[in-house]
């Protein structure tokens, strides 16, 4: 059983996932297309994000030693009122015209993801271990309505300030940026004990020998990239084969309700079969994606691989995610969590900046079967961990 407080700030967290989720799938579906019209190199359209997804990157460590010393409530507030300055700058560059500007106000919305990501490890260090799995899936279930909302608001805000078209976008993610500064005031988290804070554990050199965070790392990683590739491409690659911007928001709430729905249930399934057939699941999934896209152009491909993707990342990221606090002790937290999400997004920023030019460059067919060699990566991975832990279960 879990007691109240738990349950409370696993549906704060949760509430939040929900509105941190809104504003980036609002984000996903018109920031390229935004960016697009602004930029006069049409291969820096997704530059933006690329910057989002670096200063996310950059400020995971800062993140959770801060929120380790100050404690999660005080650190999400912090994250949440930068956001609100990335918001209104993202605007502010369309309003003006400004390409550099704009692509500049993806880095305080970069950083508030940075603190926003550990929304499911807050989750994960209230509840005890054997409710860390569900608490991880159920604040990621947040996204369920992000699948809904965002993709409506992006529909419903394109036009709020026409003819500057997208800046209604960003002045809704302010919105909901301010939503989320109130709910998170509500957290009860306990903060670690004076003596956790102080001490330091392991060091990370001997963490990162442990092959449970060498796989979640891995996986946490390929599951990210490979989703974040396909996805920001979609939105350019429906505009190319002449969909229309309503055909385009469709296919993403799609895309976000198969991210994000599965982690009712995600749970339970790590539970009854283990979080490594999850795992491999969700890479078979996005392999599954490749395969719609490469077959052909219609929206019914699109909507279809997309739903596959997120699945498959659903599978793969919560996974990950539940192995990973398999690794560390109490003290350890911060850092292992920091170094985890330091690296899942180095590489998604690298991968959001390659997803536009790659597609301006090959097109969208070829763009997608660059992924299918990290996700082979993944599933071998996994097969070899889970080989590893059944040849030490037998010698014991």
């Amino acid at each position: 059983m879990t007691d109240f407080r738990t349950r409370r700030n696993v549906l704060l967290l949760s509430a939040c996932q929900a509105l941190m989720m809104t504003g980036t799938t609002l984000v996903m579906t018109i920031s390229a297309l935004a960016g697009h019209q602004l930029a006069e190199d049409k291969s820096l359209s997704t530059l933006p994000l690329a910057l989002q997804f670096l200063a996310t990157m950059l400020a995971t460590i800062p993140a959770s030693m801060l929120m380790k010393r100050i404690g999660r409530r005080d650190g999400f507030t912090i994250g949440i009122a930068i956001g609100l300055a990335g918001a209104g700058t993202l605007a502010w560059g369309v309003f003006t015209g400004n390409f550099w500007l704009f692509a500049l106000g993806g880095i305080p919305l970069g950083v508030f993801n940075g603190f926003a990501q550990f929304y499911r490890f807050a989750a994960a260090d209230t509840a005890g271990p054997e409710y860390r799995a569900r608490a991880i899936s159920y604040v990621l279930a947040g996204g369920v309505a992000a699948a809904i909302a965002g993709p409506e608001l992006a529909r419903w805000s394109t036009d709020w300030f026409a003819p500057v078209f997208f800046a209604g976008g960003f002045v809704a993610i302010a919105g909901l940026q301010a939503a989320a500064l109130i709910l998170v005031r509500f957290l009860d988290i306990p903060p670690l004990s004076t003596l956790e804070r102080a001490a330091s554990g392991r060091g990370m050199g001997e963490i990162a020998r442990q092959p449970a965070f060498v796989i979640a790392v891995l996986a946490g990683m390929i599951a990210y990239a490979s989703m974040n590739f396909v996805m920001t491409a979609t939105p350019l690659a429906m505009a190319a084969c002449g969909h229309s911007f309503s055909a385009t928001t469709l296919v993403m709430q799609v895309h976000v309700l198969g991210m994000f729905v599965p982690s009712f249930f995600t749970g339970h399934l790590i539970r009854r079969f283990g979080v490594l057939p999850v795992m491999l699941s969700g890479a078979a999934l996005i392999a599954g994606c490749i395969a719609v896209n490469a077959t052909g152009i219609s929206e019914w491909h699109f909507q279809s691989a997309l739903l596959l993707l997120g699945l498959g990342w659903n599978f793969l990221y919560v996974g990950s995610s539940t192995l990973l606090t398999e690794v560390p002790a109490p003290s350890e937290r911060n850092k292992v969590q920091a170094a985890n999400d330091f690296l899942v997004f180095g590489l998604v920023s690298i991968s959001a900046w390659s997803s536009g030019a790659v597609h301006e460059w090959l097109g969208w067919q070829p763009a997608n079967l660059i992924v299918l060699p990290l996700i082979a990566f993944a599933a071998i991975a996994t097969l070899w961990f889970i080989w590893t832990r059944r040849s030490l279960a037998q010698a014991a």
